[in-house]
């Protein structure tokens, strides 16, 4: 079989498993996960990718959700304007975890890039997340949990689809890119 066809067949039956399971637990994002599943393959889909994408995923959620508590706790949007406040916020944000890379866990910019946008992107589209009960709570309203969860699974099941594709194949896999 060839490398395409394996990655194909066992992305599917994991992708399968992982959407029956989402859907069933119903509090954890599948988009969060997929977005995960897709970077630990442009990482290499290796073990080190697998480590590579949780840190880095795990780093821009944390990022994201301190911006927004930062955004929604210090009430400068009333003095400097409801726009120009979080966008502030927001870019010192982001010139810090780029600044981050320069200690070797936090290296992969793009993976805590797609970690600080799964967040932004519960928060902002879902209703009753951007608050600070949200924000703050230990529970799955929390974008600090449920984007982390949902994406440490994602990337859970990308490893367990390249293991998949190895089988099938019969050799070590390289990841497609």
């Amino acid at each position: 079989m060839s490398k395409i066809t394996s990655l194909a067949v066992s992305v599917s039956i994991c992708g399968f498993v992982a959407v029956w399971l989402f859907l069933t637990l119903g509090t954890i994002l599948i988009w969060a996960a997929f977005v995960a599943w897709a970077c630990f393959f442009a990482f290499g889909g290796d073990a080190t990718a697998f480590i590579t994408t949780i840190i880095s995923n795990a780093f821009g959620v944390f990022v994201a959700s301190t911006t927004a508590v930062v955004i929604i706790s210090l009430p400068l949007g009333e003095v400097l304007g409801a726009t120009v406040w979080p966008a502030l916020v927001v870019a010192v944000s982001i010139a810090l975890y780029i600044l981050a890379a320069n200690f070797p866990p936090f290296a992969s910019i793009p993976g805590t890039t797609f970690g600080y946008a799964s967040t932004f992107a519960y928060l902002l589209q879902t209703p009753d997340r951007f608050t600070s009960e949200a924000l703050l709570s230990i529970s799955f309203t929390s974008s600090y949990f449920v984007v982390f969860v949902s994406m440490a699974i994602g990337t859970c099941f990308a490893l367990a689809s390249a293991k998949g594709s190895e089988i099938l194949v019969g050799k070590k896999n390289e990841a497609p890119g």
